[in-house]
């Protein structure tokens, strides 16, 4: 998939976010929710799950050169540990991941 021209935005048939073309090759991803991201978020947290040709094919993020690389903080971080308990005045509960 070629790149992006800059200022031109397309739009992926699969999950329908838009990208859009910026100097320098940056390329700006535009999530349906949240902020604007990078090639490398959309990777790590939609276009990896991809299986079958046919969806690769579809995929306008498939070029790994176009998306650079995917950082720890591109995927989606785990949910924190909440205790609700101690809300209700209820002893704490230990973590239970440790």
């Amino acid at each position: 998939m070629p790149s992006i021209p800059p200022g031109a935005r397309q739009r992926c048939k699969l999950c329908q976010v838009e990208i859009q073309g910026m100097v320098g090759g940056k390329d700006l991803v535009h999530f349906s929710q949240g902020a604007p991201g990078t090639r490398a978020k959309l990777w790590a947290r939609v276009c990896q799950y991809l299986h079958t040709p046919e969806q690769c094919g579809q995929c306008l993020n498939q070029d790994p050169t176009l998306r650079g690389p995917v950082s720890s903080n591109d995927y989606y971080a785990e949910a924190p540990v909440l205790d609700l308990g101690a809300g209700l005045g209820l002893p704490a509960e230990p973590d239970p991941l440790g």
